[in-house]
């Protein structure tokens, strides 16, 4: 595990940490969580706790509506890249969910 004691609980900070955070623990989670069903949910719920402990927004992720399929396929490619290590795309989702919540 890349779990560091820094992630959580998710403190305030620049958001360039707070979105790394998200991205690391919401990977990680998906990657050990043990049942089939309703692990995005939890993780997502995770990263919505995060996000208020670290005094952002609830991330707004867009899953249904006009682009919802194309923000699933991009989320779920993110996450594969995740589970290999590699953050940046779960950084690039949670930083738009974020971004939509404040235009919100």
């Amino acid at each position: 595990m890349r779990f560091d004691n820094g992630y959580t609980p998710c403190h305030r900070g620049e958001e360039e940490k707070v979105v790394h955070a998200l991205a690391v623990v919401h990977a990680e989670l998906l990657l050990i969580h043990p049942f089939r069903e309703g692990n995005g949910r939890l993780a997502r719920w995770l990263a919505e706790l995060m996000a208020a402990q670290a005094g952002q927004p609830l991330p707004q992720y867009h899953f249904s509506g006009r682009g919802g399929q194309s923000e699933r396929e991009q989320y779920l490619a993110a996450v594969q890249r995740g589970y290999a290590g590699d953050y940046r795309l779960l950084e690039d989702f949670f930083t738009r969910a974020l971004a939509r919540a404040r235009s919100a």
